[in-house]
């Protein structure tokens, strides 16, 4: 029982640590790199606003996304696969799993390019591979 809820403490703690590495990146984007376009972005809650919102976007800004999404999921599944209670990443791949499931919902509330969903599926996944392969070696 003890390592079951270690390991689900250690799922949250790898999602709650790639959210936020993710929402710093994204903070910085608005703040620093596009502040134009964050606030273009304010208040919009019709989809096709935001597709074409999106569509006009400089590629940049999205790339800025897909990369914070990148270094997040690795940092995440890195502390889960560090902090879980087993000797198998079990743990990490479903954060991995979860971290994926958010990408898609995310892209499905704001409609992104259809590039960008390839690049972002990727790079979550990717992403989760990497942190989940440089904590098994310290691991073991």
């Amino acid at each position: 029982m003890k390592q079951i809820l270690r390991n689900i403490a250690a799922v949250l703690l790898g999602f709650i640590a790639a959210s936020a590495v993710m929402m710093l990146v994204e903070t910085i984007n608005g703040k620093v790199f596009y502040p134009d376009l964050a606030k273009a972005a304010e208040g919009i809650k019709d989809r096709e606003a935001m597709r074409a919102l999106f569509a006009s976007a400089p590629i940049g800004s999205l790339l800025v996304v897909a990369f914070g999404w990148f270094v997040g999921s690795i940092v995440g599944t890195w502390l889960c696969t560090r902090f879980s209670a087993s000797a198998t990443t079990r743990a990490s791949w479903v954060l991995a799993s979860l971290l994926i499931l958010a990408g898609v919902a995310n892209n499905l509330m704001m409609p992104p390019p259809m590039w960008f969903w390839v690049l972002g599926i990727a790079t979550l996944a990717g992403g989760s591979y990497l942190g989940i392969r440089f904590a098994s070696q310290k691991k073991q």
